[in-house]
């Protein structure tokens, strides 16, 4: 009970704790995409990768920040294979920890606050205020819009870590309920497990889109 996360992540007794190396597996599915001829993988992540790139530039709407979208790319890349790698038994998921969500979202989100008050800040503090807001509540929105900027980085790290948390332990707890069920339970419960883990697939695709699309969007604005 001494941490929320403490049944997500087996300890390894040393300096540096062996769970977190899994992170680099991914590593290893690189290679490939540099052959001479190209693999159906390295044909197929090059694909979503430049589909993901006309995404990007879509929602950024600026035309000189050429390149730019190679960060949000290589982020969404890093959180899509660690929520797929998670999925594999006997693998850690570093992404349902708030300690690497926090670590993601954090540096970007204050980036883009430091960039954004340096440079635009007339158009900073007019996001501060909607327009056409009558003149009564303009103190309190502004203390609301200040709140709601603030908790960006801390609402995109707990979206993540609780999307990836909550079906990995229910397929923890409905799969150590399998012994004590009869044959006819035991086979639905297979079948839900299965659907279940169609389902952590989904969203692990769709939480990967949503943090880097927010992260795009939030840059967008400064």
């Amino acid at each position: 009970m001494n941490n929320l996360f403490s049944s997500f992540d087996p300890s390894t007794f040393s300096f540096l704790s062996l769970n977190w190396i899994s992170s680099t597996i991914m590593f290893v599915l690189i290679p490939p995409m540099y052959w001479v001829i190209p693999s159906r993988w390295g044909i197929f992540w090059n694909k979503m990768m430049s589909t993901m790139h006309q995404e990007f530039k879509t929602l950024m709407q600026s035309s000189n920040l050429k390149g730019s979208t190679l960060m949000f790319t290589s982020l969404f890349s890093l959180i899509l294979l660690n929520n797929f790698l998670g999925l594999f038994p006997y693998i850690f998921t570093s992404s349902s920890h708030m300690s690497m969500n926090l670590t993601l979202s954090l540096p970007l989100w204050l980036s883009f606050m430091i960039y954004g008050w340096l440079n635009n800040t007339k158009h900073m503090l007019a996001h501060l205020v909607p327009q056409g807001a009558p003149n009564a509540l303009l103190p309190f929105l502004v203390i609301i819009e200040t709140i709601s900027n603030i908790i960006r980085p801390g609402a995109l790290a707990v979206r993540l870590t609780a999307n990836m948390i909550a079906g990995h332990l229910l397929l923890t707890l409905l799969g150590n309920s399998g012994s004590t069920m009869g044959m006819i339970m035991l086979n639905i419960l297979l079948i839900a497990q299965l659907l279940l883990l169609l389902l952590e697939f989904a969203v692990a695709m769709i939480q990967s889109y949503v943090f880097s699309v927010l992260a795009v969007l939030y840059s967008s604005e400064v």
